[in-house]
């Protein structure tokens, strides 16, 4: 039995690898590499790095034993995102070509609607290779299996023929292992009980595809200065049907300092939930106590996390069990964050943002608006109003760009309700307005193939119908109208709440068809963006070597 499951992982997609460069000319091929040069050379390369004397000797040793999970997840991630990832990157590929592959871990861009950059390579599928390529939806939706719309299973095909279902741990047995293996070794070094507990759970986890006691524990370490996230966590991947957790890791340091900042607000997070802009059926679940945000360096990105555009904030556990016993964390990396703003945010401002209003793009403000973010994930409904079904069930495929339009929306809300409550100082949220719109078109340059490039898009449409923003046909800069913004983030905070509640799927859909691409008009204005040759993205020098281990 265990041979034939390592016989049906083993058949992922047969996509040909040869580039043909026999059928083209060089002047042919030389135009595809530029081009592809050009699209690599979009990504800003940072290191990352941080104060490493913060850690103890026995903290030290424990990061090599990280690292080396961390690729194992890599490795994981690879093979569900695309396949044999050394007969793609084996081949005698230009160093522009390669580094792009890399970035995009496969042959399709992340960042441009998942479109083929290598010739041999069609469209990406919308399952990755979560699924056979073959399935048909329909063949999927008949197929009467218990574990198939699970976070944590490969469906593949038996010898004949019939959908299989096959766990995680069983279908990457070599490295799940090995990493469980690497979280004992590294359990037995940690001093701070939590962090000692958590990884021995996660370590658990892995073997066993059973995260919640991990999640648990995750939630209950408050003192570790060494954070490490590691396992199957987001479903942005299988855009299927959102069903697949997809394989990443983050070692992060956490910057004490920061963080002492922000314990207040995590207190505070129950009276944002009573003072949801929504009817109160939308809003009567109450946030786990439990919940913290801290600030970190990251010092290293594997894995889903790493794949086209970067994190720079986290949320978890997605458990809504854990979530609404527990609460959960958010973390906001801002090493990365930092990047971003100076890197891309501060020059896409100087370009489409109107002259006189561009002193309103701040970082405090970027980070506030990221890190709310994260907190409204945990507001709002985890169960449908009428309790039948979880909101992730009820939107299907709809539901990460539905969850993260809630995120990005009901984030701006809570820096503005916390500044009406006189919880964030002397501030103009006008700050945050102008770099909120700033932010979108960073944020749209990722394209509309993902759940955030779909919720950019909902946005910034809904905007612009509202009269929240307008722009200047003169020179082609945006500006923000303060009483419209408030009331259009008001009123699409409320509407986004209720399709959740209700679990209404067809007009989630319909939100997506209407206005989850991008238009001709904005397509010009990014198209500015990149021939002032602002970055899309960032990309890491990471690892032990860059941290001087």
């Amino acid at each position: 039995m265990k041979k034939a499951l390592l016989l049906l992982v083993a058949a992922a997609f047969a996509f040909g690898c040869s580039t043909n460069t026999k059928n083209k000319t060089q002047e042919q091929q030389m135009n595809v590499n530029t081009e592809i040069k050009q699209k690599a050379d979009e990504f800003a390369t940072f290191k990352l790095t941080t104060d490493l004397s913060v850690l103890s000797e026995k903290e030290k040793q424990m990061l090599p034993m990280l690292f080396e999970a961390a690729q194992l997840m890599e490795a994981i991630y690879w093979q569900q995102a695309f396949g044999n990832k050394e007969e793609l990157c084996n081949k005698n590929w230009d160093e522009a070509t390669r580094k792009f592959i890399q970035i995009n871990y496969g042959p399709w861009e992340r960042l441009n609607a998942n479109k083929s950059f290598l010739a041999d390579y069609g469209d990406k599928p919308a399952g990755a290779n979560f699924y056979p390529a073959d399935m048909t939806k329909e063949e999927f939706e008949a197929w009467d299996n218990s574990s198939k719309t699970s976070l944590y299973t490969l469906i593949r095909r038996g010898e004949d023929g019939s959908l299989q279902s096959i766990p995680y741990h069983i279908a990457f047995e070599k490295e799940i292992k090995k990493a469980a293996e690497l979280l004992m070794q590294a359990a037995e070094l940690a001093e701070e009980p939590g962090l000692k507990k958590y990884l021995e759970e996660r370590a658990k986890a892995l073997l066993t595809d059973e995260y919640f006691n991990s999640d648990v524990a995750w939630m209950e370490m408050k003192n570790n200065t060494i954070e490490f996230i590691v396992g199957p966590i987001e479903n942005y991947e299988d855009q299927l049907y959102g069903y697949k957790a997809a394989h990443e890791s983050f070692i992060l340091i956490k910057d004490k300092a920061w963080s002492k900042k922000l314990e207040k607000y995590a207190s505070l997070l129950p009276g944002l939930q009573k003072a949801l802009p929504c009817e109160q059926a939308y809003k009567n679940e109450t946030p786990g106590m439990d919940s913290d945000m801290n600030v970190y360096d990251a010092i290293y990105y594997a894995g889903d996390c790493n794949a086209g555009s970067k994190t720079i904030a986290i949320n978890l556990p997605n458990d809504e069990v854990v979530r609404e016993t527990k609460g959960s964390r958010k973390l906001q990396l801002k090493n990365s964050m930092q990047a971003k703003f100076d890197k891309i945010l501060v020059p896409i401002a100087d370009v489409l943002i109107a002259e006189n209003q561009r002193q309103h793009v701040k970082f405090d403000a970027f980070f506030e608006n990221t890190m709310f973010h994260e907190v409204a994930h945990g507001l709002g409904l985890g169960n449908t109003v009428d309790q039948s079904t979880t909101v992730r069930e009820s939107l299907k495929d709809a539901y990460t760009s539905i969850e993260e339009s809630k995120a990005d929306i009901l984030g701006l809300w809570c820096v503005y309700q916390l500044n009406e409550m006189g919880e964030l100082g002397e501030k103009d949220m006008m700050d945050n307005f102008v770099t909120f719109m700033a932010g979108i078109f960073r944020s749209v340059r990722f394209g509309a193939a993902s759940a955030h490039g779909k919720a950019n898009m909902m946005r910034f449409y809904y905007f612009q119908e509202t009269g929240a923003f307008t722009r200047d046909e003169t020179n082609g800069t945006y500006r923000v109208d303060y009483d419209k913004m408030k009331a259009a983030m008001l009123n699409l905070s409320e509407m986004i709440l209720k399709i959740q509640g209700d679990g209404d799927y067809e007009t989630a859909k319909k939100m997506l068809e209407e206005k989850g691409f991008i238009r001709e008009a904005l397509q010009k204005d990014l198209d500015r963006i990149g021939e002032a040759g602002i970055p899309r993205d960032i990309v890491f020098e990471q690892g032990a070597e860059v941290l001087g281990l």
